[in-house]
């Protein structure tokens, strides 16, 4: 049966979080001819995803040397057997339906590599906030979110960490980029670049905010680093849009 992964990194999980997680990916109702797993890489050595999350044998879990996100996230993938790959953060809920619509089109649509969604900031309180700047959904351009990423001082048109894409070209990419934060920018562009991507019409994901998450660390926005990040990233997309021989997808 095909197979769609979910990877997901994780480095002390706050319980009711990530239970909440594990309750979206379970309820997720799939194609009848395709199935899941949840591949958890715990960013160090201490079994607690083991010790929160009930024995399923959905859920792929194992430990591994302290990375940093990026490096953990890679290291899920390499783990993951699907055709599909699915990113989920530990502290993020899946909204219903979600895996089936990224499964629809890239199931049916092969020029399609990728897929994201519109996603919702789930507040403390419980509430949420959505976004006025989403694309219209359908296919994205090769080069769209690249352009709009620089024009908009690198601030993107789609939300990274809900992108779902054939794990072929997240592996010919080298996965997660290796950086101290966006690793998810680090993958999406260059991938954008390069193959036709699709925003659903749908809410994907919700985004959890809170103080424990790592881009609410202050050093994430720290103009050194973030200039860096940014620039390695966008040199990154440039070099696989000169170097591929052509768009994924039309040959």
């Amino acid at each position: 049966m095909p197979l769609l992964s979910i990877v997901t990194p994780s480095h002390q999980p706050v319980r009711e979080q990530l239970l909440e997680a594990y309750e979206s990916v379970r309820s997720q109702k799939l194609p009848a001819d395709w199935e899941v797993e949840w591949v958890i890489q715990e960013d160090g050595d201490t079994g607690a995803v083991r010790d929160i999350l009930p024995g399923d044998p959905m859920v792929k879990f194992a430990t591994g040397r302290r990375g940093g996100v990026a490096l953990t996230r890679s290291i899920a993938l390499a783990r993951a057997g699907g055709e599909l790959v699915r990113n989920l953060d530990q502290d993020d809920v899946l909204t219903p339906g979600a895996l089936a619509r990224d499964i629809d089109v890239l199931s049916s649509d092969p020029l399609v590599q990728w897929t994201t969604s519109p996603a919702l900031d789930l507040m403390p309180d419980g509430s949420t906030v959505g976004f006025d700047t989403d694309p219209a959904p359908g296919r994205i351009e090769p080069g769209f979110v690249l352009e709009h990423w620089r024009a908009h001082d690198y601030r993107l048109p789609v939300h990274p960490t809900t992108i779902c894409i054939r794990r072929e070209l997240a592996v010919a990419l080298g996965g997660w980029m290796g950086v101290p934060g966006s690793d998810d920018t680090g993958l999406l562009v260059p991938a954008s670049v390069v193959s036709y991507g699709y925003f659903h019409s749908e809410v994907g994901l919700l985004y959890r905010k809170w103080p424990g998450q790592e881009t609410a660390a202050t050093g994430h926005y720290a103009p050194a680093e973030w200039t860096l990040r940014m620039r390695l990233i966008e040199q990154r997309a440039e070099t696989v849009r000169r170097l591929w021989p052509q768009i994924i997808g039309t040959r």
